[in-house]
C-alpha cells in the first residue's frame, strides 16, 4: 500500500491499524469519515510511529488519542 498518495482507503487503513495495534476500546469514535483530508500528513505520521513502536504507556497512548481527536472534523 503506497501511503504517500492521500485517498480514503489510505486513511481507512491507517485508523484500522493504529486502533488495532493501541487495542483502542471505543473504536467508534475514531473512523476514517471523521478525519480531514487537510490532516493527511498528521495522521500518518502518528500511523508511522504507532507502527515502529512495540508498546506504549498509558500516557502515550492517552497522548496519541488525544491527537487523534484533535485530527477529527
Amino acid at each position: 500500500m503506497d501511503l504517500s498518495k492521500q485517498s480514503p482507503e489510505n486513511v481507512d487503513f491507517m485508523i484500522e491499524e493504529i486502533k488495532t495495534k493501541l487495542r483502542m476500546v471505543n473504536v467508534d469514535a475514531m473512523k476514517a469519515e471523521h478525519f480531514n483530508s487537510s490532516e493527511y500528513e498528521d495522521l500518518r505520521e502518528i500511523y508511522e510511529m504507532v507502527k515502529n513502536r512495540n508498546n506504549f504507556s498509558p500516557n502515550e497512548m492517552q497522548a496519541i488519542a488525544s491527537e487523534l481527536g484533535s485530527l477529527r472534523k
